[in-house]
């Protein structure tokens, strides 16, 4: 069992996740959530966000009609982990390691992280609140022990 293994990507469930992470800003913002503030959010065009908006409906991951756009209990448990992922990555910077914050980093680590992992950073961490912006951050199991 010495053999280093090799993993291929998952662009597909990145891409989702980018969008669930998109829409649960929005709303934790207390903005309402529409197509064109998806759109400038991840630097794309409008009819791309309505062509993925249909995809993630039929993964009840969104309720979308024309004018509501909103997680399902899936997709909010998605974009809770994405923005707990991302905001504990960069806590370890700024606070652990002392390097300016990446949002590129951050963005392509915080995809393929575990539960375990998060926890373990979390505690590491000392459970912080909030994140360098001064976001909240999501609160995960190992914070409640």
């Amino acid at each position: 069992m010495n053999e280093e293994m090799l993993f291929a990507g998952t662009a597909d469930a990145e891409h989702t996740e980018m969008y669930v992470k998109a829409i649960w800003h929005l709303l934790e913002r207390g903005e309402q959530c529409r197509i064109k503030s998806i759109a400038k959010m991840l630097n794309i065009t409008e009819p791309s966000v309505i062509q993925m908006l249909k995809k993630l409906s039929e993964q009840n991951l969104v309720v979308y009609n024309k004018s509501i756009i909103k997680l399902t209990e899936s997709g909010q448990e998605i974009g809770t982990t994405m923005m707990r992922n991302s905001r504990l990555l960069e806590v370890m910077m700024d606070s652990a390691l002392k390097v300016k914050i990446d949002e590129e980093m951050v963005c392509g680590i915080e995809h393929h992280m575990k539960k375990q992992f998060t926890d373990a950073l979390c505690t590491m961490l000392n459970h912080p609140r909030k994140c360098p912006h001064d976001h909240e951050i999501p609160i995960g199991e190992c914070c409640q022990k």
